[in-house]
This record gives structure tokens, C-alpha cells and sequence, in this order.
């Protein structure tokens, strides 16, 4: 259940977000952009959660006024009314689309209308663009955005530490950001418009999670971690003139300001070795507590301490539930906050313990003494402080059965965003790597054999990333493949399934396929960790179309995900692994696999959705066909097309040997092209300059071919497409409101419902656009 997964296809998905437009041949009509398309409702197929939530933050000047940021899926407000999430950034697009990795957020604390966001998805060159901070005077209904000069990681390694970005309480104009990568400390004194980095911040930071990375992603950098105000040394419309800062420095992690950020000094006696992940100011007893790691996290860390600096004499004293010096010390900590209401109660949370689970600590007096979430009994026995109800989302048991001392579902992992509600002591919020939790009757853990009850908060919040989508004609309208949590069999697009794809539970699927003349015969191959798993295969396989699965066998010397393919009448399966093993097919179901020849290993696969003997393939900008089950192919004679970029092609249900393509790259041919004879030759469709994928959907009614759907730009305007005249005409079907940032990498029409197309996102979970 860990998540580092995602990685690979975000590199993928970013090479996407860089295209242009390219010349090509001219075989086939001209495409032209009509107006826009009837009125198109968008709204997610509901899985809940998926993905990790990085920070939650309560306002502190308005109830229930609450923000949550996730590492690739944006920003959500809570709305108390209909106790569910609502989406903030669906407006980021396809040049922008790293906006949507979102490493802070503050809430003005004496303007609940304000709010401001830091984003951008990786400081390395994965991600194109700088990073931003995003702010709005409207609870983040519209926007405004100012460029920085420098990049942001929204999925960095540390990105559940913070917050970097904070507001002055007394002088709502001031705002401090902790940058990574070195770039120090930055401040504006115009609400978020312009920034300036603080010159006489004396340490930028110097902890890296690897240094030997050279990809710039383990070796970034992690920076200033945290800012906290003291909001007792200033007055309204007058600078706080107290502000603490933290740093990823393990020796000189803590600085203070005395005069409202002119100057600054290391806090003396502070404690050393741990970088401090957390940073909170109780101003009513004037303590700054502090939650320390030997790691930034949010996958790994071993040891910490907490701590409490008494800010009115300077005196450190440690309160740490589990010392790191103790031998029972296996994990840092984070997560760490304070009641408001009662002040001298405190909560922190292991940052990461994936056995037997992550531990919450509480305490009433200030750290003097700790109350913990569960504690061993008679071992592996143990006692609870909670109860979990996870009746609204059942898949996060994530189909376990373990045995004691661990339960399912678990508490969480990962769990670097803890909060109590600043105007409810009862409830708190916290964050893990699939879902956001929460309690209603947090006192109860106060109270003699008092128990709590954690269900998910996490209704509107979707954050899975999307790697295939297929609608059968008949069955269940949807299934998915997804990183981390493996897929869904919708049977109702309005429910969140009770379970993911399991049995076996391949870990992160990549492809999933059916047979379109028998679709009850179904694969899917995944990204199962098979030295931790040695007895699970990559691959399964379903006879009654998704209900039940069985492991299939892995070809002789492994293979990796990659792609697979179902012919006609499922008498064969075709499989592309990843890694380099070469492209293999079966004509057992998955029982036994034979080499194909004549194809490139690694090329993509599909199969003819009417012949059950074609096959087709694509890879370095030729086409491959096959007429035997996928035994053999040969190079088809088709010509200029894409040799570089993801390149997607599938051939039409009911028309054999059609087949469309699409992708490319601005290094080479770009766009949408179009064959009828099985693949032999293509023609580039006109008008379509840029296009990352091709689906198919119902016939609109009076015609008698699929509808199309397309993400491309055409009419120089990028978005989702969709054509009902074969691609002669196309109309743009999504709004500047609902982008996705870069979508696509999933795409298909749904064969029964006319105008229903389904969209994998990465990090929005799947979209569905009904016409209206």
C-alpha cells in the first residue's frame, strides 16, 4: 500500500503538457472546430480519496471554513452543509497543469473571504514551468496568480511538511513563503501580488532526501519548511514583530525574528539531529511546539522527538510520547497541532509507521503526559481509543485480512496533516495516502475507556491517477486502471465501489482490456512489487466480466506492466510488458505465453474489435499488424506518423480495421490520423494540430458511425473534442471551468449512452461529461 508509484507516469504525462502543432499529409478531409457542442454537466464517477492528502487547514476566522491540499490533485473547500469536499483548481490546464501539485495554503486569519495557495507539481525539469502562488478574495472561487521565479514541488519528497506559505494576523497585507531549492525565505506586503526574497534570512535550507538522484528529484533541496507568527507582539495594521521559521537543516533547523523579519537569529539551545516538520505557536502560554524527523518524508522516517520551546525565557523541554533515544522508537513524528479551545491539549502523529499501524498521541497538559490512539496489550493483542466506520468507502480495507496486531482498515500512512478544528474541540481532520479522516467526538478520547469514531471526510475529494479506462457494451458501464490503488468495476456511477480491482491485487494497474464480442472475458495487468510479492503475477483475469478474477501466469522470465489486449471473441491475449521483456500473447487465457515476432518490445498493442484475429501495434513511428492471434506481425507500409511522444491509437467497435491514432510530439509529427484498411495506410487528419488521444462512444442518433472523442487542440484552442460525422467536424465539449490540468491519459465514450464520455485525470480521479 505504498504510494512512490505514481512517479513514472507523471514523467510521462509531463512530456504531454509541451506540444505543437505540426504539418502532415493530406489523405483525409479537413477537421473544422463548430461551435461549441450542447451543454455538458461534469462531475467525478466517485471513488473517494485515492491519493495522499498533503495539508488541511482549518480558518481561524470563520467556523467551518476549512481547506485541504493534495499533492497532485489540486485544492478543495469543505462545505459543512453537504459535509463534502468542493474542487478549486478544475480550472488548471494543459499548459499550467503542474498548478495543481499544491504545496501550501493559508487562510487569512482575520479575512475568512482570503485565501492563498503555493503550486506547482516538481522543482525539477519534470515539470516545465515555475511554481506560483495562487490567491483569491472569494474562498478560492476566482483566482489570481503571480508567477515565481523559481519552481515549486507539489510532489517532492517533504511535501507533507509546513505550511511554507502563512499570513501575518495583525497585518493581513504580509505574507511569508518558504521556498525550496535553496531560494530561502520570501515575503510580500501587498496580499500575495508581489514577492521579494528575505535577504537577511541567513539559511536556505541544506537537507536532501538523496543526493545521489540524478534526477533532481530525491536530490532537491527541501528549504524552509514552516513560518509561525507570534500574533502576541503585534496590533491590528501592525507587523507581528515575533515569527518563527523553520528549515530542513538538522543543526540549525529554528530561526527567530524579533523585529518583524529585519533581522534574524538562530534560536539558541535548540534540539539538534531531526529536521522540524512542524512548526505551532500556542500564544495563550506562549509555547512553540515542535514535531521532528530523521527524514522529510512522506514514505519514510525512523526516529524524532517532539519539543516545546517556552518563548518567554527560551527554554526547550522534551515531551516526546516515545523518545528517540528509547528502544521502542521506530518512527518520527508530524502531524502536529493544538486545540484552540483548550490549550494546553496537543495531538502529534507518527510520520510514518506501516506496522502494525500509524500511532496518535494526545495530550491534556501541555506534553506532560500522552494517551495513545491504540496500545499492545498481550501481544499481538491490542486495545483501541477508536472505533473506524468506513461503511461510505469500503474499498479501504483495500481487501485485507490480516492478522493480529494488524486490523483493516488501517488508521492510515502517512499522516503528516493533522487538525484539530480551531472552533470545535470535538472534531479533527487528518490526511493519510488514500483518504482524509475524521472524529466528531474527539473528547470522548479524554474520557475513562472513552472511544472516538474515525470514518472518512472525504466525499467530493478524488484524487486517483488514472492510467486506463474501458466501458463494455454490456455489464458494468466502467472499469479502471489507476497508480496505487489498483481500479474500479463501476456498476453504478453514482456509488463508490465496495472494492478495488483484487484477487489478485496487482498493486497499481496500468491496462485493462475486454473482449468486445464476449465482454465478460476481461485482463488487466499491474504493477505488483514482485520482490515483496514473489508468489503474484502481474496479471489478471476475469470470466464473468469483472465480478471475480483469477491470477493469470506471468510469461517465462517475468514481465512488467506495460499493456494488454483481449481479441474479439477472447480467444487470445496479447501483452506488451514494460521494462524491455518482449511483447508475448496467449491463446490459454493467461495460462501459458509465447513470444510474438515481427514487434518491438515495449511497443503498445490493441486488438481489432471485430476480427478476432488481428492485432495491431505501434512503436518509434511504425505500425504493425498481425493476422494469426498476434503469433507474428509485420510493418505495415503507413508512413509519417509520430515517431516521438505518447501515442495512443484503438481500433472501432463493429469496423474492422479501423483504427485512429493520436500524439506525437513538438520534436516531430503531432496529431490525429485515420485508417480503414487495418493499419496498411493512414491519413492525417486536417485541421486537428495536436491531439493525446482518441475515444470512442455511442452513434449520435440518425448516424451510423462512433462518436469520437478526442483530447487535442484544434481552432487553437486545447480541450476535450468530440465529433459525430467521422471526424469531419469537432466540437470542444469541456469549458475553461473544467480542465483537469493535463487529462487524457484515459479516454472513452460510453457505447450505450449517447454523449457520455469518461476521462482519467492524474490526480482528479475519473471525470464523467454528460450532454444535456
Amino acid at each position: 500500500m505504498t504510494l512512490p508509484s505514481k512517479l513514472p507516469a507523471f514523467m510521462l504525462i509531463a512530456m504531454l503538457a509541451m506540444a505543437s502543432a505540426q504539418a502532415a499529409s493530406p489523405a483525409v478531409p479537413a477537421a473544422e472546430a463548430a461551435p461549441l457542442a450542447p451543454t455538458y454537466s461534469w462531475k467525478n464517477v466517485p471513488i473517494r480519496g485515492g491519493g495522499f492528502i498533503s495539508g488541511i487547514v482549518f480558518s481561524r476566522a470563520q467556523k467551518d471554513l476549512i481547506y485541504a491540499r493534495t499533492d497532485i490533485g489540486g485544492m478543495y473547500r469543505w462545505s459543512e452543509s453537504t459535509k463534502s469536499w468542493k474542487p478549486l483548481l478544475d480550472w488548471v490546464g494543459w499548459k499550467n497543469w503542474g498548478f495543481n501539485g499544491v504545496v501550501s495554503v493559508a487562510a487569512d486569519p482575520s479575512d475568512a473571504q482570503r485565501v492563498y495557495a503555493a503550486v506547482g507539481m516538481y522543482t525539477n525539469s519534470w515539470d516545465p514551468n515555475n511554481g506560483a502562488i495562487l490567491r483569491s478574495a472569494d474562498q478560492g472561487r476566482s483566482w489570481q496568480v503571480t508567477k515565481l521565479p523559481f519552481k515549486l514541488g507539489g510532489n517532492m519528497p517533504g511535501r507533507g511538511m509546513g505550511e511554507r506559505l502563512a499570513v501575518d494576523p495583525n497585518h493581513a497585507k504580509v505574507l511569508y513563503f518558504g521556498a525550496p531549492s535553496g531560494k530561502g525565505l520570501w515575503r510580500s506586503v501587498d496580499r500575495g501580488v508581489t514577492w521579494a526574497v528575505v535577504e537577511s534570512f541567513p539559511n536556505p535550507g541544506n537537507y536532501v532526501a538523496d543526493p545521489n538522484d540524478s534526477s533532481g528529484y530525491g536530490s532537491d533541496n527541501q528549504g524552509v519548511l514552516w513560518v509561525a507568527f507570534d500574533p502576541r507582539s503585534g496590533s491590528p495594521g501592525k507587523s507581528s514583530r515575533v515569527i518563527y521559521v523553520g528549515v530542513a537543516d538538522k543543526q540549525n533547523g529554528i530561526y527567530r525574528s524579533n523585529d518583524a523579519g529585519a533581522t534574524w537569529e538562530r534560536v539558541a539551545n535548540q534540539p539538534v539531529g531531526y529536521l522540524p516538520q512542524k512548526g505551532v505557536l500556542e500564544p495563550v502560554h506562549g509555547f512553540l511546539y515542535i514535531a521532528t524527523s530523521d527524514t522529510g518524508g512522506p514514505y519514510d522516517g525512523s526516529k524524532g522527538d517532539v519539543w516545546k520551546l517556552a518563548t518567554a525565557d527560551g527554554t526547550w523541554t522534551q515531551i516526546s510520547p516515545i523518545p528517540s533515544s528509547s528502544p521502542d522508537a521506530y518512527f518520527g513524528y508530524s502531524g502536529l497541532t493544538v486545540d484552540r479551545q483548550n490549550p494546553k491539549t496537543l495531538m502529534v502523529a507518527s510520520q510514518i509507521s506501516w506496522w502494525p499501524d500509524a500511532q496518535f498521541f494526545r495530550s491534556t497538559d501541555g506534553g506532560g503526559s500522552w494517551s495513545r490512539a491504540w496500545e499492545f496489550t498481550s501481544y499481538p493483542n491490542r486495545s483501541f481509543r477508536y472505533t473506524m466506520d468506513i461503511s461510505d468507502v469500503p474499498w479501504l480495507t483495500f481487501g485485507a485480512n490480516p492478522q493480529p496486531p494488524e486490523v483493516a482498515p488501517k488508521l492510515g500512512w502517512m499522516t503528516q496533516a493533522v487538525e484539530i478544528d480551531p472552533f470545535n474541540a470535538n472534531r479533527f481532520m487528518y490526511g493519510t495516502g488514500a483518504t482524509l479522516y475524521g472524529s466528531n467526538n474527539l473528547l470522548n478520547w479524554d474520557q475513562a475507556d472513552g472511544r472516538i469514531t474515525i470514518k472518512p471526510m472525504v466525499k467530493g475529494l478524488e484524487e486517483t491517477a488514472v492510467l486506463d479506462l474501458v466501458s463494455p457494451p454490456a455489464g458494468a458501464p466502467l472499469f479502471s486502471a489507476m497508480y496505487d490503488v489498483a481500479g474500479f468495476r463501476h456498476d453504478d456511477l453514482t456509488k463508490v465501489p465496495a472494492m478495488m480491482h483484487i484477487t489478485p491485487n496487482l498493486g497499481g494497474n496500468s491496462s485493462i482490456d475486454f473482449a468486445e464480442l464476449k465482454p465478460e472475458v476481461m485482463a488487466r495487468v499491474g504493477q505488483i512489487d514482485k520482490a515483496a510479492n514473489p508468489n503474484v503475477n502481474r496479471i489478471g483475469v476475469s470470466a464473468d466480466g469483472g465480478h471475480n478474477w483469477y491470477q493469470g501466469q506471468e510469461p517465462a522470465g517475468g514481465a512488467g506492466s506495460g499493456v494488454i489486449a483481449v481479441a474479439a471473441d477472447a480467444s487470445t491475449f496479447v501483452w506488451s510488458p514494460s521494462g524491455g521483456a518482449p511483447v508475448v500473447y496467449s491463446i490459454s487465457r493467461g495460462s501459458s505465453w509465447a513470444q510474438s515476432s515481427g514487434v518491438p518490445a515495449g511497443a503498445q498493442v490493441r486488438s481489432d474489435r471485430v476480427n478476432p484475429a488481428r492485432f495491431y501495434a505501434f512503436s518509434g513511428g511504425r505500425f504493425y499488424a498481425s493476422t494469426n492471434g498476434g503469433a507474428s506481425f509485420s510493418a505495415t507500409a503507413a508512413n509519417n506518423l509520430p515517431p516521438t511522444g505518447n501515442v495512443k491509437f484503438k481500433a472501432v467497435p463493429g469496423r474492422e480495421g479501423d483504427i485512429w491514432l493520436a500524439g506525437g510530439s513538438d520534436s516531430g509529427l503531432y496529431g490525429l490520423w485515420h485508417s480503414t484498411d487495418g493499419g496498411a495506410s493512414f491519413g492525417k487528419v486536417k485541421g486537428v494540430p495536436q491531439a493525446d488521444n482518441i475515444g470512442f462512444g455511442k452513434a449520435a442518433p440518425e448516424a451510423d458511425y462512433v462518436t469520437l472523442y478526442a483530447v487535442a487542440k484544434i481552432g487553437g484552442v486545447r480541450g476535450l473534442f468530440r465529433s459525430v460525422d467521422a471526424g469531419a467536424t469537432w466540437q470542444r465539449i469541456n469549458d475553461d471551468e473544467h480542465q483537469y490540468g493535463n487529462f487524457g491519459e484515459a479516454l472513452t465514450g460510453d457505447p450505450r449512452v449517447f454523449g457520455r464520455v469518461y476521462v482519467g485525470t492524474n490526480g482528479r480521479g475519473i471525470i464523467v461529461g454528460e450532454a444535456q
